[in-house]
């Protein structure tokens, strides 16, 4: 089967062929429809997990971490699953040599679920990493009814999923992103929008006196996005590394994603209801994974780059 690779320390995408997995107990085979390219792809790519220590220098490292497809085989013990189901699944860990950029990926059951029939496969794409990295973080910060939220980032990929799941939670939103994005982003439920740029705190402050109750900050802008929150508030980093102390009394947290089948279900069942805005930017063949990598890494595009077989 073709793989999407990155070799460790050349800094370039590959696409290789290599052997078709058997799904061991407990785990799903997946013929692959539809996978994303994110900006984490980018950072294996260059060596970034091993440089800061989160996995070991392998020679190579699969890629990809959404897929849409359907159940090829399953493995001993798993039940729920048959041959021919339509699916999506996240492939959470770091260290694999074959990611979701495959013909064929093979996860852990707990990081499938069952995907409606009405929602295309390239589309359902698009949900695993971003759309489960929104709902832990919104989880983290707890944020209820009536609260006010400061969403960073929220016309990309997280930021415009944890707008639109924030405001059907009840939860008032202020977004923050280019002020060409707008219209868009106050489509997906913000209350409040708020171009980038500088003094950013006390323009949210004007509109939220004392500040927010709690902030996702997708677009790494640290403690500018901390400075307006109110003392005592709530703040989720969703980039490693992007965290600023908790100042005041805010709670800071740093959401590291994991695969939860559950939460997967119920992103997909809210997207195949039309309750869930899906954005594909671009398709690439397999084929053309460098090429697709290289749009993403150019960046502004509003939507996902998705690679199919």
């Amino acid at each position: 089967m073709r793989a999407v690779i990155a070799r460790s320390g050349a800094s370039v995408v590959e696409v290789v062929d290599g052997p078709v997995c058997e799904p061991g107990p407990g785990r799903v085979r997946i013929r692959v429809a539809a996978a994303t390219v994110n900006p984490v792809d980018l950072m294996v790519v260059e060596g970034a997990p091993v440089r800061y220590g989160l996995v070991r220098e392998r020679a190579v490292f699969g890629l990809g971490w959404d897929v849409a497809g359907e159940v090829d085989a399953v493995g001993a013990g798993v039940t729920g699953f048959a041959v021919g189901d339509a699916v999506l699944g996240l492939r959470d860990r770091l260290d694999v040599r074959t990611g979701a950029l495959a013909e064929f990926v093979v996860l852990d059951a707990d990081a499938v679920a069952p995907r409606p029939v009405e929602l295309d496969p390239v589309a359902a794409a698009t949900i695993p990493l971003n759309g489960s990295t929104a709902w832990q973080g919104l989880d983290l910060l707890g944020a209820a009814v009536g609260d006010t939220l400061l969403v960073t980032g929220a016309a990309g990929g997280v930021g415009a999923f944890a707008v639109e799941l924030a405001a059907a939670r009840g939860v008032r939103v202020v977004a923050v992103a280019g002020a060409a994005d707008e219209a868009s982003v106050r489509d997906l439920g913000a209350r409040w929008f708020v171009p980038r740029g500088v003094d950013l705190a006390d323009r949210i402050r004007a509109l939220v006196p004392g500040g927010v109750d709690a902030a996702l900050d997708a677009a790494m802008l640290g403690p500018d996005a901390l400075d307006a929150v109110r003392g005592g508030g709530a703040f989720v980093a969703v980039n490693a590394g992007a965290a600023p102390p908790g100042l005041r009394g805010i709670r800071v947290h740093q959401v590291w994603v994991r695969a939860d089948a559950t939460r997967l279900a119920e992103l997909a069942t809210a997207a195949g209801k039309g309750e869930l805005t899906l954005r594909v930017a671009r398709t690439f063949p397999f084929t053309d994974a460098p090429r697709a990598f290289a749009a993403v890494a150019e960046g502004g595009l509003r939507g996902r780059v998705v690679l199919v077989p």
